[in-house]
């Protein structure tokens, strides 16, 4: 099926967006698992088919008032056929390898304006007959969409911001190229957030392996045969996340003097790095490649018998560098008294860490309504205070 035909004809992509599973094959539209009653009164499923008119790369007004029905002739809930739609209930073929058992004929006065208004037609008055007897009986199954490389940088189509109406909000995320610097508890959970959104690539870099203590501060859950398998972290990832974001690009390295180069074309970075040496280098080369940048962190400590802390974003833009060094809010090098670095399992955390992040960037790229434009953000875990 044509993505692209059915998004830009809006009945189509209604059809779509109300969990319609439809299909575009030779000139013609198909609704699936569509419920109808048979003779004996048990609810079947079939599929409605009717000429797609276009003109373009779009779906025009029906030529036709028509549609086929494959699968059996449906009947009413007493197992009687509809013979007030039903035209003829003769088998013909309507497409090749598909033979429809009957053909439906209701016309309203002016026809139909469109094709959501005449399929929905349809499959309502086979439908409610079905929903007589089984009440559960839909034909809106939101079944996944796949899509090409040319269409999209999914796998399969991101129907919640379509059947939102937010498309153009969701477009101002579709930045060419973003990366995430540490893939440990936090960098993973970025991308977790960010691979739903139509970045055209997402990098990775991180030279650690994923092992079993990173499965339990990672999203979603790791297999034995994963885990056994020892891959680098960016690899791991590449391969949970390529299942939905085409774009996902691995660097199994940390980034250095060597190669910190590699960033110089990037649209906007994450930094997740864990007290990494390296980390005040880059910052300066992103400030000198004019790079907008988000740096993450946390620190734990055990107070008495529980853990105490505070959870951080720092945003750096080409106009907002300052506040970065003059109130001194990325801590450079590793604290000796932090937990964090023990690998204590603070999911919870990384996982907000992360929200925080993606949140303030989401705001940066206008996708959220940004009033305070704050550069800075600190969560602290005993007084549950944001500032």
């Amino acid at each position: 099926m044509s993505t692209a035909l059915v998004s830009r004809s809006p009945d189509l992509q209604r059809l779509r967006d109300e969990g319609f599973d439809i299909e575009i094959r030779s000139g013609h539209l198909l609704v699936k698992h569509v419920p109808y009653v048979d003779a004996d009164r048990v609810v079947k499923l079939g599929v409605l088919v009717s000429e797609l008119s276009t003109s373009g790369d779009m779906a025009t007004k029906p030529s036709d008032h028509t549609a086929a029905f494959i699968g059996g002739v449906p009947c009413d809930n007493i197992g009687t056929p509809l013979s007030k739609i039903i035209n003829s209930d003769q088998p013909f073929d309507v497409l090749e390898g598909l033979t429809a058992a009957c053909r439906f004929s209701s016309k309203p006065p002016e026809g139909y304006p469109d094709y959501y208004a005449k399929m929905t037609a349809y499959v309502r008055m086979v439908g409610d007959c079905a929903n007589v007897i089984d009440p559960t009986a839909t034909a809106r199954t939101f079944p996944p969409v796949v899509t090409t490389e040319d269409e999209s940088v999914f796998r399969y189509v991101d129907a919640a911001s379509s059947r939102a109406g937010i498309g153009a909000i969701t477009s101002k995320l579709g930045l060419a190229k973003v990366a995430i610097i540490g893939l440990g508890g936090t960098g993973s959970y970025i991308l977790d957030l960010i691979a739903k959104t139509p970045i055209q690539e997402i990098h990775l870099f991180d030279a650690d392996k994923f092992l079993t203590h990173n499965a339990f501060r990672a999203p979603g859950a790791a297999t034995l045969e994963e885990l056994n398998a020892s891959p680098t972290k960016v690899e791991y990832f590449q391969w949970k996340y390529g299942s939905l974001h085409r774009g996902i690009v691995a660097h199994p390295v940390n980034i250095d003097s060597t190669n910190v180069d590699e960033l110089r074309d990037m649209s906007f970075i994450f930094l997740a790095m864990d007290s990494d040496p390296n980390e005040r280098l880059i910052i300066e080369k992103l400030e000198e490649y004019g790079t907008s940048f988000i740096e993450v962190g946390m620190g734990v400590r055990r107070v008495g018998e529980s853990l105490s802390g505070i959870v951080r974003v720092t945003a750096s833009t080409p106009r907002n560098r300052d506040h970065v060094w003059e109130r001194n809010l990325i801590p450079f090098g590793a604290d000796p008294e932090d937990e964090y670095d023990a690998n204590i399992q603070i999911a919870d955390l990384n996982a907000l860490n992360a929200v925080l992040a993606v949140l303030k960037w989401k705001k940066m790229c206008g996708f959220y309504d940004d009033q305070q434009r704050e550069l800075s953000m600190m969560y602290t875990i005993d007084g549950n205070h944001l500032s």
